[in-house]
């Protein structure tokens, strides 16, 4: 039980981690119909900018505040002039621009900011340990990550389903040219979404970065994980981006803390599973034909 709880902990840190960037690559797909694999980019990208901006200033909320702005930002610039051209296109379009994208990515962040472990530490006022239950001690970072992470959850959770803004959202995935038909401009909704889901992920990167560190190929790791989130709970759903989260986040660390050689081969049965019995997911809805 002492080594249990621990890994349990670990797992919820990455389970929400995860669906801090799978919540915006799901209502990307779900409300653009596009298959973004440049997501973890945006991620990775995130990390080396608040990366910047602490060495350069010593701040870590200031890079919490910066990084997810810029990384909007570039999103917003990548859903103008490149992906707003393919939605009529196809989904292999979309693909191999996105692919394309990332690799390209990935490559510039190695020539700009190196391919070293890069590392950053946890703010002064979330550093030291916390005595959990009075049977173990876990980093106090960590703990606030699972805070943050539930705070977020539960105001996006308000806004999509409490919000006017969210009922257009909830709509957009459902039928986008319904939608458009009832005089909502969709390009505007898609563009906040986008923008949105790529700051998600620019705040993941910060936020990863003090447990995680940066290093190259941190993009794709996740992009993968997202996906299987995505698959597992649901094209999107917010619901089904925080329970296949945090189900694919403690898969993944208790598999390698008990069975390491199976632990990648856990995530993807249960992918598997989920898409034998039932392939839009546990919280998608099936669609009529």
């Amino acid at each position: 039980m002492e080594q249990l709880l621990p890994q349990l902990v670990n797992g919820l840190v990455l389970g929400l981690l995860l669906f801090l960037i799978a919540a915006g690559f799901s209502l990307i797909f779900g409300l653009m119909d596009v298959v973004n694999l440049a997501h973890g980019s945006f991620l990775l990208f995130g990390a080396y900018i608040g990366l910047t901006v602490i060495r350069a200033t010593g701040n870590f909320w200031l890079a919490l505040i910066v990084a997810p702005i810029v990384t909007g930002l570039l999103g917003l610039l990548v859903e103008v002039t490149l992906l707003r051209k393919t939605y009529q296109r196809g989904h292999l379009i979309q693909v191999l621009l996105t692919l394309g994208l990332a690799l390209i990515a990935a490559d510039l962040m190695r020539w700009t900011f190196g391919a070293y472990v890069e590392s950053i530490d946890a703010p002064a006022a979330l550093a030291g340990l916390a005595s959990v239950f009075g049977q173990f001690e876990i980093p106090v970072y960590r703990l606030a990550i699972i805070v943050f992470g539930l705070v977020m959850a539960a105001g996006m959770w308000l806004v999509l389903e409490r919000t006017r803004l969210g009922a257009i959202v909830r709509a957009g995935v459902q039928d986008g040219e319904m939608v458009g038909a009832l005089g909502i401009n969709i390009e505007r909704v898609v563009a906040g979404v986008f923008v949105f889901g790529t700051a998600l992920a620019g705040v993941s990167g910060v936020l990863a970065a003090p447990v995680l560190s940066i290093y190259p190929g941190l993009d794709f790791e996740f992009l993968i994980l997202a996906m299987v989130v995505v698959v597992v709970g649901g094209m999107g759903s917010l619901k089904g981006a925080f329970w296949g989260a945090l189900l694919v986040g403690m898969t993944d660390v208790l598999g390698k803390a008990y069975f390491p050689e199976f632990s990648l081969f856990a995530i993807f049965l249960i992918m598997a599973v989920v898409l034998l019995v039932r392939p839009q997911g546990l919280f998608g809805i099936r669609e009529v034909a």
